[in-house]
């Protein structure tokens, strides 16, 4: 599947997600609305880009 399939439209509410923190505790996006977020994405490791 080509990676643009997977593109959300600049804009658009990202969707609710849970992440691990780096204490082992879990993040989820919606439980941090109303305050500024800033999401980082970076290609994974050893990979061009």
């Amino acid at each position: 599947m080509p990676a643009e399939d997977n593109m959300i439209a600049t804009g658009t509410e990202a969707p609710d997600f849970t992440l691990a923190a780096h204490d082992g505790s879990e993040v989820t996006l919606s439980a941090l609305r109303g305050g500024p977020v800033v999401l980082w994405f970076y290609p994974k490791a050893d990979t061009p880009g």
